[in-house]
């Protein structure tokens, strides 16, 4: 059969694999810069220290936290298969909640970087029966070589905004020959699983949101108490994953209200724990009395604002805050995932700008469960009249919970499309005496 690569990914080939010697370059500054980690660094490379357990493998690449979150509970069904299940991600953040979250005998690698001496050494070595990517991470010389060792490729929880589906548009070629080499695609919405069959995925079904099966995040009881001790009965209210311009927002809105409400503190959890530093600076520019996570403080009776950039504590968070602003909805980036709060009873509140997770979003706020707010008027109003009426703030608690609960099932769809595949490769092992 005559190769239907085009030209852009077979350029694409040649050039990475010429650049070994510039990313190993990369590698180390980045080393240096605390983003990669310092023993398994190798593991981009393609390199492991870990062994290849005997039985089928199934390799899911998740590119980062979000990701990674998602696909814990069917990371768990597909163990309970007796299957062993290989997760990669890209990012040290997302290693150190695997670390935490996964359970005991499922492995964890950094993904190779994409260069195809790398890519190969990985696949040699793991010899994945099957391959999940999530979401839209495609690393092309990793999809090229797993399609040419004939393992199934499958992208599960898709998605594909319509800003990179017309941006794909302009190299279909190039999208198309990637997606061609996927058996199959399971998008999170009739709109995703459209644009993927115009893009040239040759079979493609709507499984929905893996985000919202998956569960509410744990809290270390220590911790929890440790907060709720230093809390007390104050009035609450926390901002998750926030990005630049947003916390400025909330330190507003709480000069605002901390006469009406004594006591008022505000936890700002920001996307970036790095930049927590930054954020007390504006807090004392602000004339407010701020304590820092990060540096082992908690909140007393004279903070106003708790700035806690630390990573893997939002169960403890949302535990503490009746009221939750959900970040990167202010500021232009596409909102963060409201799943997690919701689904521990917090009150919503989310600026409009929410495409990464529209569904989700446009569904909470029908039902009355979440609520968008503009600018900082508008929030300090819904906040001041929830901190007032808690019965109010609770009904919109509640109404948020069930409208999630509604949305619940991809992980079944999931599994359920998953399964001719894990059948068929485990009747080949047998087959062949495995």
């Amino acid at each position: 059969m005559a190769d239907r690569t085009p030209l852009t990914l077979k350029a694409y080939q040649v050039v990475t694999a010429m650049a070994v010697p510039l990313v190993d370059v990369l590698l180390r500054l980045r080393l240096k810069r605390g983003k990669e980690h310092p023993e398994r660094w190798p593991e981009r490379r393609g390199q492991s220290s870990a062994a290849r357990p005997d039985g089928p493998l199934v390799w899911l690449h998740c590119a980062s936290v979000g990701e990674f979150l998602a696909i814990l509970p069917l990371v768990e069904r597909l163990e309970a298969r007796d299957i062993t299940v290989l997760v990669t991600s890209g990012t040290v953040t997302s290693a150190d909640v695997a670390l935490r979250r996964l359970p005991p005998h499922v492995i964890h690698q950094f993904v190779p970087v994409d260069i195809p001496q790398f890519v190969g050494r990985f696949l040699n070595h793991w010899k994945p029966d099957l391959a999940l990517f999530v979401e839209s991470d495609l690393w092309p010389n990793l999809i090229m070589a797993s399609a040419k060792r004939k393992i199934p490729l499958i992208l599960i929880n898709g998605r594909l905004s319509e800003r990179s589906f017309r941006r794909w548009r302009l190299a279909q070629r190039t999208i198309g020959a990637l997606l061609g080499r996927f058996d199959l695609c399971l998008a999170q919405s009739a709109e995703d699983a459209a644009r993927y069959a115009g893009l040239g995925a040759p079979r493609y079904v709507t499984t929905g949101n893996l985000k919202l099966d998956a569960p509410a995040p744990p809290a270390n009881a220590e911790k929890l108490w440790a907060m709720q001790g230093a809390v007390g009965d104050r009035p609450v209210i926390a901002a998750a994953s926030t990005h630049p311009g947003e916390e400025a927002a909330l330190i507003d809105v709480h000069r605002r209200l901390r006469h009406s409400f004594p006591g008022l503190l505000t936890i700002l959890v920001p996307r970036h724990p790095e930049r927590g530093t930054g954020i007390t600076e504006i807090a004392r520019v602000a004339g407010l009395r701020f304590a820092q996570r990060s540096a082992g403080e908690l909140p007393d009776r004279d903070t106003d604002v708790y700035v806690a950039d630390t990573l893997g504590e939002m169960g403890v968070f949302y535990r503490i805050a009746p009221i939750v602003f959900i970040g990167g909805s202010l500021v232009h980036h596409g909102g963060q995932n409201p799943v997690e709060a919701a689904k521990l009873g917090a009150a919503i509140l989310h600026g409009p700008h929410v495409w990464n997770f529209g569904e989700i979003y446009t569904a909470l706020d029908a039902a009355g469960g979440a609520e968008l707010v503009t600018d900082v008027g508008k929030m300090t109003v819904r906040i001041g009249s929830w901190l007032k009426d808690a019965p109010a703030r609770e009904k919109v608690a509640q109404t948020g919970l069930r409208a999630m609960e509604t949305l619940a099932g991809a992980l079944e769809r999931t599994v359920t499309a998953l399964d001719p595949y894990i059948m068929q490769f485990r009747l080949e092992r047998r087959g062949d005496g495995a």
